[in-house]
C-alpha cells in the first residue's frame, strides 16, 4: 500500500485492487490537488475543502456519511461523529471511516471537534494508520488530538489539518501536535510504503510531504 498526502485532510491511498482518496478539497483552499484517479472518494462532511469531487477523474464510488459499504475488496464504516464539541450545534455533522484494505486498518477522523467517546473507540478497534486534524480552529486542536491518538492506539499517525504556508486557512502548526504527542525532529517523507508485515511494533508519527 501507497499512501500520499494531498494537502489539507486529503490522502490518495493506493491498495492493490483499489485506490481511495479521502476529503477532496476546492481550490481556494490554497492546495492545488491536480489529476487525481480513484475508486473510492470518501467525504467526512460536506464544506468545500473536503467535498469537492470535480477535481477527481474517471466514476469513482463515493461515500458519503455513516454505514457500511464494500467496493472493490474494500471495506468502509462511516460512523457519526460531530465537527465541534457541542453535538453539531456549531458547526454540524462528521463522519469518521474506517477503511480496511489489503489486510491494513486506516482510520480517517475528517473534521473531528471532540473526543471520541468509549463506545466509538470500541467499535474503531485496532487501528493500525490513524488520519487525524491537528490544527485546531475548527477541529480538535493539538492537545486533544494527542489525547485521541492514546485512546486508540494505533501504530502509525499520520497528522493532517493543519498550518502550511500553502493554506488559506487559520490552522495551527504541526509542531504544535508534535510536542503535545513527544515526537520531534521528524523528517517528512514523499510517500508512506507500508504493508501489514512491516507495521512498527511501536507507534510512530509520520510526517507526509506535499
Amino acid at each position: 500500500m501507497e499512501i500520499n498526502w494531498l494537502g489539507h485532510s486529503c490522502f490518495k491511498i493506493k491498495g492493490k485492487q483499489a485506490t481511495v482518496i479521502t476529503d477532496p478539497y476546492s481550490p481556494d483552499t490554497g492546495y492545488t490537488l491536480g489529476k487525481q484517479n480513484a475508486t473510492i472518494v470518501t467525504l467526512s462532511h460536506q464544506h468545500l475543502g473536503h467535498s469537492c469531487i470535480t477535481g477527481i477523474n474517471g466514476e469513482p464510488h463515493i461515500v458519503s456519511g455513516p454505514g457500511e459499504y464494500e467496493i472493490s475488496n474494500v471495506l468502509i464504516i462511516g460512523l457519526a461523529s460531530y465537527h465541534d464539541n457541542e453535538k453539531g450545534a456549531v458547526r454540524g455533522k462528521n463522519t469518521i471511516y474506517l477503511i480496511e484494505m489489503d489486510d491494513i486498518s486506516i482510520c480517517h477522523l475528517g473534521d473531528l471537534g471532540h473526543s471520541l467517546t468509549e463506545a466509538q473507540t470500541e467499535e474503531l478497534g485496532n487501528v493500525d494508520i490513524l488520519m487525524l486534524p491537528v490544527g485546531g480552529f475548527s477541529t480538535i486542536n493539538a492537545a486533544t488530538a494527542a489525547s485521541v491518538v492514546r485512546q486508540i492506539e494505533p501504530k502509525i499517525v499520520l497528522p493532517m489539518h493543519y498550518g502550511t504556508p500553502s493554506l488559506n486557512r487559520e490552522l495551527d502548526p504541526v509542531e504544535k501536535f508534535l510536542k503535545e504527542i513527544g515526537t520531534h525532529d521528524i523528517t517528512p517523507q514523499p510517500k508512506l510504503t507500508i504493508t501489514k508485515n512491516n507495521l512498527p511494533l511501536v507507534m510512530q508519527v509520520t510526517l507526509l510531504e506535499l
